[in-house]
């Protein structure tokens, strides 16, 4: 999809870090966005943001488990401004501790976001875009965790591995009908998904774990700004897998080229 300017665009999770960033530069770009968030104060600043540069967008309070208020929300957009050309399933939290510490109720938790999300978001909006026969395109926010296996983050990482595996099937049957799907795999980014995430430890002080991590991220400073351009790159390019930041990118070769040293390194305590 070479050309984003009056597009119908939804992200999901857009009221801050990625999200609100995709959403910004989705708007750069001349789409019109349609912003969603779990808070609806913060989909809606992200929306006048948007219209402070007299840009169209609209937000939406949504919970992405929530699939009939996602349904319910499509047929609205649906009936008031068509199908979407892109959708961006980005909404989704970390959680991290050993899978002993981590509980099930939270493990589900984190599948019901990250993974049935992106499931949900595609269930709700993609028979539309089917239908209507045009170019269009989806965008699954996975994660560097999506194909390298980390200590104290399985939970974590196995609905990124999910989100990488359901995009990689879902890009297949897409391609008859025209529609890209891009999974997008940041590695240490700076936003606020610690600071919200979950931390578990039968033996570790988490909150000191959680400032140990949120200083690393700090020092790292990736901004979620760089993310957001990749994604309206990868649209362009209709990239299947697109590593954002240096430490996703040597990930992803290494670990096609010598999976002993990812395998290694996930031994080793990284967080």
């Amino acid at each position: 999809m070479k050309q984003l300017a009056n597009k119908l665009a939804l992200v999901t999770g857009a009221g801050s870090g990625i999200g609100r960033a995709t959403a910004l530069a989705l708007a750069e770009e001349g789409a019109r966005v349609i912003v969603t968030d779990l808070n609806e104060p913060s989909a809606d600043a992200t929306a006048e943001q948007i219209r402070s540069k007299d840009q169209w967008a609209e937000s939406y309070q949504l919970d992405v488990t929530d699939l009939d208020r996602m349904v319910n929300m499509a047929r609205d957009v649906e009936q008031a401004q068509g199908p979407l050309d892109i959708l961006v399933n980005n909404a989704g939290i970390a959680v991290a501790g050993l899978f002993v510490d981590v509980s099930i109720e939270n493990f589900r938790k984190v599948m019901d976001i990250n993974m049935m999300g992106v499931v949900n978001g595609c269930h709700a909006f993609l028979p539309a875009m089917v239908a209507r026969g045009q170019e269009a395109h989806v965008v699954n926010i996975a994660s560097m965790a999506g194909y390298v296996g980390v200590g104290k983050m399985t939970a974590y990482c196995t609905t990124k591995f999910a989100v990488l595996g359901f995009s990689e099937c879902l890009r297949a049957e897409m391609a008859a009908h025209a529609i890209g799907v891009s999974a997008i795999c940041p590695g240490l980014i700076r936003t606020n998904i610690v600071e919200s995430g979950i931390l578990e430890s039968r033996d570790q002080d988490v909150e000191e774990k959680r400032k140990e991590i949120e200083s690393l991220l700090r020092k790292r400073n990736y901004p979620p700004e760089k993310v957001g351009k990749a994604i309206i790159k990868a649209i362009r390019r209709n990239r299947a897998v697109a590593p954002v930041t240096p430490e996703a990118r040597v990930f992803y070769y290494v670990k096609r080229g010598a999976p002993w040293i990812v395998s290694w390194l996930a031994r080793r305590e990284l967080i």
